[in-house]
């Protein structure tokens, strides 16, 4: 039987096997070492920083940065109703309030006038808003043009959720960039990984030191161990950054690759009506993840349909994510709603989107793809 074909494998090989074997030999196994120091920098560059802080996931990225803007109990924070739970949850960490608004139905990133508007009733209302967090969905960023105004007329700071992000762009400037701090994501389904692990980045030198300084159980720099607040275990290990490291070497070619794939699903699925791509129109996206929207009346079939066909033949889809005013853990929580992303949740299909993916298994999605249209439809887009 074949073998199950995964939305986004990590892509590693002997590139990153030699600098894991080099960290290793080298003797600095223990967290903090010289692959660590040297990823910071080399991550800072890639986004046009001032420097980075290297930590244990995109989540603790999230939870530092929001600390560092200032976020704290009983505060609103605004995020993205359509987004991955770290984001909301790295709210609840610092004991802040997650408030949703919605989204664009082009891309899936966050409606810039509908946030404006609830910043506006938010401030009518009383309420301290201490930060909104844009997330990039799926390696697109959203259109910081028109958001960024929208903050700092209402004086709020913006903590970018790029966690989805690296190596994309707007207007020439890179993902992560955008906010007083951004945070990164190295998961091991990420664009690059360091199998687990995030990143602080930022022009904010002291709000970089703090986060540093939290992110190492708050240890004061005496010869013993002493702490005057609660601080965190999130700092990324040596060995991580030398694997994050040698994956940052790589970058450009595996967004390549995956351009490469969404160009091919693109070219399938233009001919059908009642379907498209999300975020399509962003030729600076990374193209983490290509997803497709559909239109059950124009195109006479669900997405849903095609994720269970792509299923029965061991090829892993998955739907857009779940809006965050839907889960039962934020019930109850204050959203400003158009009812786009529960649209985008019932009608969006996420398709195989890795750059490890080789030509035999992108065939074998196609034909599968291909063969669900042909039955359906009776023409084959191919």
């Amino acid at each position: 039987m074949s073998r199950t074909i995964h939305l986004s494998p990590p892509d590693v090989g002997p590139l990153e096997e030699s600098y894991l074997i080099a960290a290793l030999r080298s003797g600095w196994v223990a967290p903090v070492g010289p692959d660590l120091e040297a990823f910071e920098r080399e991550v800072a560059a890639r986004v046009g920083t001032g420097g980075a802080v290297a930590v244990s996931s995109g989540t603790a990225a999230l939870h530092l940065g929001l600390l560092g803007v200032g976020v704290g109990p009983g505060d609103a924070v605004v995020v993205p109703t359509l987004t991955f739970v770290a984001t909301a949850n790295a709210v609840r960490y610092t004991g802040a309030r997650p408030v949703f608004v919605d989204c664009d139905p082009r891309t899936g990133n966050v409606d810039v006038a509908l946030l404006a508007d609830l910043l506006h009733g938010l401030r009518a209302d009383g309420e301290r808003v201490a930060a909104v967090v844009p997330v990039d969905m799926f390696g697109s960023c959203v259109d910081y043009g028109a958001l960024l105004p929208v903050c700092a007329e209402a004086d709020v700071p913006v903590v970018e959720d790029a966690a989805e992000a690296l190596g994309a762009s707007h207007r020439g400037r890179p993902a992560g960039s955008f906010g007083r701090v951004g945070a990164l994501s190295f998961n091991g389904n990420k664009i690059m990984t360091t199998s687990g692990g995030g990143m602080l980045v930022s022009d904010d030198a002291e709000l970089l030191a703090r986060a540093r300084y939290l992110a190492t159980q708050a240890r004061e720099p005496v010869p013993h161990y002493e702490h005057r607040e609660t601080g965190w275990n999130y700092r990324l290990s040596n060995l991580l950054a030398a694997l994050g490291r040698a994956q940052l070497v790589r970058l450009d070619t595996m967004i390549a690759r995956r351009r490469q794939l969404r160009d091919r699903y693109a070219k399938l699925f233009a001919p059908l009506p009642g379907v498209r791509l999300l975020g399509e129109e962003d030729t600076a996206s990374n193209c983490w993840l290509t997803s497709i929207v559909v239109d059950p009346e124009q195109a006479g079939w669900q997405a849903a349909e095609l994720g269970a066909h792509l299923a029965g033949l061991g090829i892993e889809t998955r739907p857009v994510w779940k809006p965050m005013h839907l889960q039962p853990v934020f019930a109850g929580a204050r959203s400003l709603l158009t009812g786009t992303a529960e649209r985008l949740f019932a009608h969006g299909l996420t398709l195989p989107s890795g750059s490890a993916l080789d030509e035999s298994q992108v065939t074998r999605v196609l034909t599968a793809i291909d063969g669900f249209l042909t039955a359906r439809t009776g023409v084959s887009p191919a």
